[in-house]
């Protein structure tokens, strides 16, 4: 059975569909006359006529099979479908159950990004607790092999991954809560990492991006600072090694940062989130 819907998004569509308890429900939306034809059975199979300037979406079932319908013969006794092809796929209430994967002690920040150049995106673990960095490769269709760490500085806080010396493999670049210092492992292929290359900075810093800020192709590193109030930058000195931070001021607590040109000068900016009272975001424009 079905009923129609007048005059709705295809968000509230499918917010009525979501309601539906029954074997299988489904919509299908025009978007031409917001018009939602809500469908609900109880029935192992259904048949929707399906038009090619529509949205049609599943919930609830195991499987769809999905038919490309020549024509349509009507009969005395019934109508039947004729199909050239079909195709089934399973289904799922938007994610499956999680699969875990173990890494080092108080893990605190990932990012994900090929870091041996199979095409097919890693994770890569800051583990706070255990001063290590965990990388796991993906080894295809989502899973990821177990983790390999490598040592960092103390308390390792925030972690980015991009190439920084231009041989077209991603390095991480890792901030040390503790140690006061950043580091940098260089990608040595096939998803290895040396050990860290460390920059002090200034105390207890957090958030870190890795983004070129002076125009000469290089990645810099820029760092908030959270016990001097401060934000970090490290230039690029070429083959991935960086000069001594120039320090800037900000609000009090800096825990985040981003880089990005806010004024369309075609130079990149720095935006810092200040935890501490009186609660302000930093802009620091590009002169």
């Amino acid at each position: 059975m079905y009923n129609n819907l007048l005059n709705v998004t295809e968000d509230q569509c499918i917010c009525e569909m979501i309601k539906v308890n029954d074997s299988i429900s489904a919509l299908n939306y025009f978007s031409t006359n917001q018009t939602c034809q809500l469908y609900r059975s109880n029935s192992s199979t259904i048949y929707v006529e399906f038009y090619l300037n529509s949205t049609i979406i599943f919930l609830n079932q195991s499987s769809i099979s999905i038919l490309n319908i020549l024509e349509y013969q009507p009969s005395t006794i019934s109508s039947t479908p004729t199909a050239i092809s079909s195709s089934t796929t399973s289904a799922c209430n938007f994610f499956l159950n999680q699969t875990t994967y173990s890494v080092g002690t108080k893990p605190l920040a990932v990012a994900v990004a090929d870091v041996n150049n199979d095409n097919k995106p890693d994770i890569i673990v800051a583990n706070y607790g255990s001063n290590t960095v965990s990388v796991l490769l993906n080894a295809g269709n989502g899973t990821f092999s177990a983790q390999t760490t490598y040592p960092v500085g103390t308390n390792p806080y925030s972690v980015a991954v991009v190439d920084v010396n231009n041989d077209n493999k991603s390095d991480i670049t890792v901030t040390n809560f503790g140690s006061s210092s950043v580091g940098v492992l260089r990608n040595v292929g096939s998803g290895t990492f040396s050990a860290p290359t460390n920059y002090t900075v200034d105390g207890n810093p957090l958030s870190v991006v890795v983004v070129d800020v002076n125009s000469d192709t290089k990645p810099d590193i820029i760092v908030a600072n959270l016990a001097s109030d401060t934000v970090g930058v490290l230039l690029n000195a070429g083959n991935g090694t960086f000069s001594a931070q120039t320090k800037y001021p900000v609000g009090i607590g800096p825990r985040s940062v981003a880089v990005v040109d806010v004024n369309s000068d075609n130079k990149p900016d720095i935006i810092v989130a200040n935890f501490g009272s009186p609660y302000t975001v930093s802009v620091l424009l590009h002169c």
